[in-house]
């Protein structure tokens, strides 16, 4: 089984270009999969339509949301596709099976000022606190996810015409544009910090360790909840509550859906929409606080 999921990952990369988290979330997906199939003593020639929802349902028992079940689904309805398409197995038995309906929540977001006191936590007299705050600020100034952040590389910035080449979900390649506070980061990051980091190792990559290395996406994880503790902001912050903030904030400027859907780099408008649900809240509240009847 080991070599089959191998033999679909290597076609997930080379084929469909997907990237590296998808892949690693495809394999541990199915891998899940196979492990129930191997406590059932079953092998892939026995999976029915019922085998997968009573997966699906062990999955629910163990705590999982309706999110997660249907990411599971979905990678099981992929793989068995390409199982098809090779000959592995003769039928396409997950075609009849409904993914979970998934209600879309509202995501969480930061009001303006949380930003600027985020934003601020940084102390700038030491080489962490100046990247850290490089860090924050090209987060909330593009929405970049916090996987393209850790990947970003110092020769996809462009600081003359203030933008990054930045590579999404799938490799897709964006330009994500930046302003002056975060262009001034930026600067006082190279002038400080990245310069001595970078002798260490010559990493290519925006921001580095103190080893010179990649920063990774766990390590900005965690300088978040450090400065929104440092902040004192009471919300639960990860690094998608600034991609979050950052769309939000656009919209309620007056922003077109269309252009934050290609600043965010969201293949389907449908994604972008959620965002219309957070502004419309906070319309309803305006016009709940102001109209004459309301």
């Amino acid at each position: 089984m080991n070599s089959i999921i191998d033999q679909f990952i290597c076609f997930m990369e080379v084929e469909r270009g997907a990237g590296r988290n998808t892949l690693e979330s495809y394999h541990r997906d199915i891998s899940k999969f196979f492990s129930y199939l191997s406590q059932q003593k079953k092998t892939i020639s026995d999976v029915d339509r019922q085998m997968v929802i009573d997966f699906m349902l062990l999955l629910k028992e163990k705590g999982l949301d309706v999110k997660s079940i249907a990411r599971n689904l979905a990678a099981l309805k992929t793989f068995w596709k390409f199982l098809v398409n090779d000959r592995i197995v003769k039928d396409n038995i997950l075609s009849v099976v409904e993914t979970p309906r998934i209600w879309k929540t509202i995501p969480g977001v930061l009001s303006k000022e949380e930003v600027n006191v985020l934003l601020n936590a940084p102390d700038l007299k030491n080489w962490q606190g100046i990247r850290d705050k490089a860090i924050l600020e090209i987060m909330y100034a593009t929405g970049m996810r916090v996987s393209e952040v850790s990947s970003a590389r110092f020769s996809d910035l462009n600081m003359s015409a203030d933008f990054l080449k930045c590579y999404g979900k799938g490799g897709k390649e964006r330009l994500v544009f930046f302003g002056s506070k975060a262009k001034e980061a930026l600067n006082e990051y190279f002038d400080k910090s990245r310069g001595k980091l970078s002798k260490r190792t010559k990493d290519g990559h925006l921001f580095l360790t103190r080893l010179g290395k990649r920063i990774s996406r766990q390590s900005i994880w965690k300088l978040i909840e450090k400065y929104a503790s440092l902040a004192n902001i009471k919300k639960h912050i990860t690094p998608h509550t600034l991609r979050h903030s950052f769309a939000t904030h656009l919209l309620e400027g007056g922003a077109d859906l269309r252009g934050v859907q290609e600043m965010l780099g969201h293949s389907d408008i449908s994604t972008t929409q959620i965002y219309t649900h957070v502004d419309n809240d906070r319309l309803k509240k305006v016009h709940s606080s102001f109209h004459p009847r309301a």
